[in-house]
């Protein structure tokens, strides 16, 4: 008997390969748009996926898939409303979320808090996570090895949730979830689209607080947003 599940997670494993393939230049594959969203279509029915977020996490494990597990404290899931019409995803955990658990609750946490205030919502309306789980070591940029490891468990976050908004808190968020190596700089600004569900990159709250002069551009992005979060009221 075919473990719906299992089957499930390949399909979105083999279109996560192909369009890695296809943003890193490859030939030889059939990467093509087309192919893509024939393959997005196969075995697709009302809902990708029968899982829960608890499903998501149990599968998770005390993950080993990759060598962040070395150093982290905690594996960083996410939390919120877990039928949040509105999703924000960032990078990674930093220090405080990895002694913690939990997603945005330094810094550049508290920034992000005062940001989903001021769209008038707060934290447990929403629902915050990261591409990746755990802490790069210092803080550093997640290699893309790491990034292709755990991809696949946001994804599975995103289809499990089906929020209306994907707000992507930076560079790897907006770069992995669009498929492209487009910088930040020239994708915020506009809604893209991942899965059928409307994605608004902006700039990151962390290097909101290296570069307070670009809040006012985030401030922008966020009105956007309210425009279209009542829209999907």
């Amino acid at each position: 008997m075919i473990d719906k599940h299992a089957f499930d997670r390949a399909l979105v494993e083999i279109h996560r390969s192909l369009r890695g393939l296809a943003v890193s230049g490859w030939s030889g594959f059939d990467c093509t748009p087309q192919a893509l969203a024939k393959i997005e279509q196969w075995g697709r029915g009302p809902k990708r996926f029968a899982d829960t977020l608890e499903d998501i996490r149990a599968d998770l494990g005390d993950c080993q898939r990759c060598r962040l597990a070395e150093e982290r404290r905690n594996i960083v899931f996410g939390a919120g409303d877990p039928r949040a019409k509105l999703v924000f995803v960032g990078e990674g955990p930093g220090f405080e979320e990895d002694q913690q658990g939990l997603p945005f609750v330094g810094p550049a946490g508290q920034l992000l808090t005062r940001i989903i205030r001021a769209i008038n919502l707060d934290r447990n309306q929403v629902y915050i996570c990261n591409v990746i789980k755990c802490r790069p070591p210092g803080n550093r940029n997640p290699d893309s090895d790491e990034i292709n490891t755990c991809f696949p468990f946001l994804e599975r976050q995103i289809a499990a949730i089906q929020p209306k908004l994907i707000v992507a808190l930076g560079t790897f968020a907006a770069q992995t979830l669009l498929g492209t190596s487009t910088p930040i700089s020239r994708l915020r600004n506009r809604f893209h689209e991942y899965d059928g569900i409307k994605v608004l990159p902006t700039y990151h709250p962390a290097y909101l607080l290296r570069n307070p002069d670009k809040k006012r551009a985030v401030w922008e992005d966020m009105k956007m947003l309210m425009r279209e979060y009542r829209y999907e009221s």
